[in-house]
């Protein structure tokens, strides 16, 4: 075999496993019907690991090959090989199915054994509830003072409820819905602005006097929440990067 073959074969191979060895960042993201905040995201491997944020958001470093591991509590155990696809896209959207324990009703009267298989399908009486417990049943998100306000000028008693009618007709109604909207944006800007800051101006410097006045003008736009709400961060800092440069020309170019 010639020098020249063996040269190109030695190049080939150190391609190959150059290719196959580099880390990247990789951008995840947990999908489920239950919550996906503070799941664990495992690197086999290379013993590395992270936790989802309250989107079920990630980051990992993962070469080619390497497992990875998706474990919580509440959701069964989930493995996925990082294949060439997956390396070369760097993202990865997982959906997690619910950890269900199957157990009977567990009633209260009867002295137990310790033997939670044992007791559980063994005792007598009437089952528990959350109710008699004294344990309250509703687990939505609490409203804010807005929304609050809102469910009382839109309700109302009687045959002819006066509260909507008198708020639609002060504009009482109107302004407390514009004040929803203001303080829903502003909440998803701010959390934005902590996620994404330090790799938006890494990519975009801009100078520190002028950052809050962007994300402003950012959550002020016509598409903010169509373009942000419940997106993935790669959405939101591609949405980011359009609109600073949109920004830097407005507030720059002004100047010249």
């Amino acid at each position: 075999m010639g020098k020249n073959n063996l040269l190109f074969i030695g190049l080939f191979l150190f391609v190959c496993f150059y290719s196959y060895t580099q880390n990247i960042e990789l951008l995840g993201r947990v999908q489920s019907d239950s919550d996906v905040e503070n799941i664990h995201v495992i690197n086999k491997r290379a013993q590395r690991f992270t936790t989802t944020n309250s989107y079920g958001e990630f980051r990992i470093s993962v070469s080619i090959n390497d497992t990875l591991i998706f474990s919580s509590v509440q959701h069964k155990l989930l493995t996925i090989l990082i294949d060439k696809e997956i390396f070369d896209d760097k993202t990865l959207v997982v959906y997690l199915e619910e950890q269900i324990n199957a157990l009977d009703q567990v009633v209260v009267g009867k002295v137990l054994t310790g033997d939670i298989l044992s007791d559980v399908g063994n005792v007598e009486g009437e089952p528990m509830t959350s109710k008699k417990a004294g344990i309250p049943s509703y687990q939505g998100k609490p409203k804010t003072q807005s929304e609050r306000r809102l469910n009382e000028a839109t309700t109302g008693g009687g045959i002819v409820p006066l509260n909507p009618i008198i708020n639609a007709i002060t504009g009482r109604t109107k302004e407390l819905k514009r004040r929803i909207l203001l303080e829903e944006k502003e909440t998803l800007m701010y959390s934005i602005k902590a996620r994404l800051s330090d790799d938006l101006f890494t990519l975009e410097p801009l100078e520190e006097d002028y950052i809050m006045e962007y994300f402003y003008f950012v959550s002020e736009s016509e598409d903010f929440l169509e373009r942000c709400k419940n997106k993935s961060d790669i959405l939101i800092l591609e949405y980011l990067l359009q609109k600073i440069r949109v920004y830097k020309g407005n507030k720059f170019q002004s100047r010249d």
